[in-house]
């Protein structure tokens, strides 16, 4: 693991990142680091891989950065990349440019291939995070990564042992941490202002079920559509996985893609509102707990030995639980000192003290001064660590992954967060990864 005080630098009211050197995760020797670029024009050229809505909305967050250059997008959709390439031209041609090449690319590797590529933006669905991440950093690419991190306990241990090995700079999307209200519960929390915390609820919402887990997948077949490669698509997943629209759907001319793709909510390729909004509600709960690269001992689901809620314990003695709120998904503190609750764009107390103020220049976080976005772009260049790296990410998506174990097997896990592995369980052992299918493999 990284070391706590690493942790506590990376995670304090400001940023006060750690450099990009190995870690405990990776017994290896780190390969050279790409040469950085610090000077004033130099351009960071930036690729996007999985060009689906969210990575559009990233491309358009990373475009306005100044020194930085989409050249490229890749997706295994003909229609994606349509799109994509687009919306760049039509941004740099009202830019006053009058040629704009921006190059696409069905397979990924293509574009790992480019030596004058920098850094890539991984949108895809998640059973493909792992895959395409470790490959960007064999190919000296930095990562800015959606969350969750991975699809699975095992491949995020992978994932950390890539980034250290070969000195890449990754960062979540965990864009909450930037946030101005979540960096101000959590700085309350972490500096010990609320005094002792004893437990903390959550709640990440949820779709099609009433536990936040992923279902089976029982979609009927339809028809592979012209333009998608479905065996690119699958990637690691067995070929018994069919489409269906849901899992990837189309592009409208008008309005993009009809909907948020479901594949988030299916087992074979997600982890549901577990992962996927756990990643961001049960992330910002570890770190207010001052428990990034850790996690429970103990998870307990709900209706387990008349449990009420699905419940995570830490070795600190402060209990977490998933549930209902209002306001919906969020997290709310209970301390000594009274109770602090947080939501997207709302932060409420019911200790005066606690509320809401104004940051002077001095005190106002890194984070907050120059967004999650820029924060990637820095760390390129300074090859310091930002504020979400991927140790971070990992632990967060852990705790998301040992929620969606113990809710399967309807029973209490045991998890020791030192040596990452279920105490005593083989069943759970098991479900920290699936069998890819020939082919894919996670390599170092």
């Amino acid at each position: 693991m990284v070391s706590r005080r690493n942790f506590l630098r990376t995670t304090g009211l400001g940023l006060a990142g750690v450099m990009a050197t190995p870690s405990a995760f990776a017994n290896v020797a780190p390969a050279p680091a790409k040469k950085k670029k610090t000077e004033a024009n130099d351009t960071i050229n930036l690729g996007f891989i999985g060009l689906g809505q969210q990575n559009i909305y990233l491309m358009h967050c990373f475009i306005e950065l100044e020194g930085v250059r989409v050249v490229a997008g890749c997706d295994v959709f003909d229609t994606k990349r349509d799109r994509f390439e687009k919306q760049v031209k039509e941004y740099y041609t009202g830019k006053g440019e009058k040629k704009v090449k921006v190059d696409m690319y069905e397979d990924y590797q293509d574009m790992l291939a480019r030596e004058d590529i920098d850094g890539v933006v991984i949108a895809t669905p998640d059973h493909q995070h792992a895959i395409i991440a470790m490959a960007a950093c064999k190919a000296g690419k930095d990562v800015y990564l959606e969350k969750p991190l991975t699809l699975t306990i095992y491949e995020g241990q992978m994932l950390c042992k890539a980034v250290r090995k070969y000195s890449r700079i990754l960062q979540v999307g965990s864009m909450q941490r930037s946030w101005k209200e979540f960096l101000h519960a959590s700085s309350l929390c972490r500096e010990g202002k609320l005094g002792k915390i004893y437990h903390i609820q959550t709640h990440v919402g949820r779709t099609y079920n009433t536990t936040g887990s992923p279902i089976a997948c029982n979609l009927p077949h339809e028809e592979v559509p012209a333009g998608l490669n479905w065996d690119k698509w699958l990637g690691p997943l067995p070929e018994s996985v069919y489409y269906h629209h849901d899992i990837c759907p189309t592009v409208s001319d008008t309005q993009g893609e009809h909907m948020w793709a479901a594949w988030r909510y299916y087992k074979v390729c997600g982890g549901g509102m577990m992962t996927d909004w756990g990643a961001h509600m049960f992330d910002v709960a570890q770190w207010m707990m001052g428990k990034d690269g850790s996690g429970p001992v103990e998870v307990i689901p709900a209706g387990y030995n008349y449990n009420k809620e699905l419940t995570f314990k830490y070795d600190t003695g402060i209990t977490m639980t998933e549930g209902d709120m209002n306001g919906g998904a969020g997290v709310k503190v209970f301390s000594e000192e009274g109770w602090i609750e947080v939501h997207r764009g709302s932060f409420t107390t019911n200790n005066k003290k606690f509320e809401m103020r104004d940051w002077s220049d001095a005190e106002t976080p890194e984070e907050l001064k120059i967004g999650h976005y820029q924060m990637f772009i820095n760390s390129m260049r300074s090859r310091i660590d930002p504020n979400v790296p991927v140790e971070t990410g990992h632990s967060s998506c852990t705790v998301c992954n040992i929620a969606n174990i113990a809710n399967e097997l309807n029973r209490p896990v045991k998890w020791n967060p030192i040596v990452q592995k279920f105490m005593n369980d083989e069943e759970a052992t098991k479900m920290m990864h699936y069998q890819y299918r020939d082919g894919y493999k996670l390599e170092l």
